[in-house]
């Protein structure tokens, strides 16, 4: 059994979809979109919101963090970590868990990025103070539990970007992180936190690096959108 989302804004063409895929497969219409693949839709007239909060609950049953205190930032400002630090070994099965679990919330919730970005690089013998980082991060979403995507309509879609760069935040490798948001009129339609390919020489550089992937995926969501 698969599931499948039909959206558009002319409604006769969507009625002829479902027509002619229902001749062809078995197919159930459950009508207007409330939930699919963990994510919740809310929808009106003039607007939607998608948000992951059912999914945020069964992860803080899954690992038992229903009653942990909540943290108002996701991740200890300034906090740098290597992949060897002086603490004990966890379980890698479990922090691969719960890493890859924070991965999918951000489908639909940018601001954690950066941290699930940085949690991401001690998947093989991760340590306790790598585990507890994680765990900062879902107490953070924890108290963040509605938070998710406004889309609705505007007047005036423009198509804008933001970009940051730290410099030299990885230990290891003093390579820097990257990151952009893109906004189309109201929401948020695409952003990502990625570690960047060399090392930057300054934090200038590591700027300039970032403005740059920002400006490649602003060039390509321009095409895209001028053929829609």
């Amino acid at each position: 059994m698969d599931d499948i989302i039909i959206t558009g804004s002319e409604e006769d063409a969507i009625t002829w979809i479902k027509s002619n895929m229902s001749r062809a497969f078995d197919m159930t219409d459950l009508g207007l979109l409330h939930y699919c693949l963990g994510v919740e839709v809310w929808q009106t007239g003039r607007s939607i919101f998608v948000l992951l909060a059912k999914y945020v609950r069964s992860l803080l049953d899954k690992f038992r963090m229903e009653d942990c205190k909540i943290s108002s930032t996701p991740m200890e400002k300034g906090l740098k970590l290597s992949d060897k630090t002086d603490s004990k070994a966890v379980s890698e099965s479990l922090y691969r868990q719960l890493v890859g679990s924070l991965i999918y919330l951000t489908t639909t919730r940018p601001d954690p990025s950066f941290v699930v970005s940085f949690i991401s690089r001690f998947m093989t013998m991760p340590e306790v103070e790598h585990w507890t980082t994680t765990k900062r991060a879902l107490r953070y979403v924890k108290g963040t539990l509605d938070f998710g995507i406004l889309y609705s309509g505007s007047k005036d879609p423009r198509l804008c970007v933001y970009t940051d760069s730290d410099w030299e935040g990885s230990v290891d490798d003093k390579k820097s992180t990257s990151g952009h948001v893109f906004g189309l009129g109201m929401g948020v339609v695409t952003w990502t936190s990625k570690k960047q390919h060399a090392v930057a020489l300054s934090s200038t550089e590591a700027e300039y690096r970032g403005a740059l992937k920002g400006a490649c995926e602003a060039f390509w969501l321009r095409r895209m959108l001028s053929v829609m």
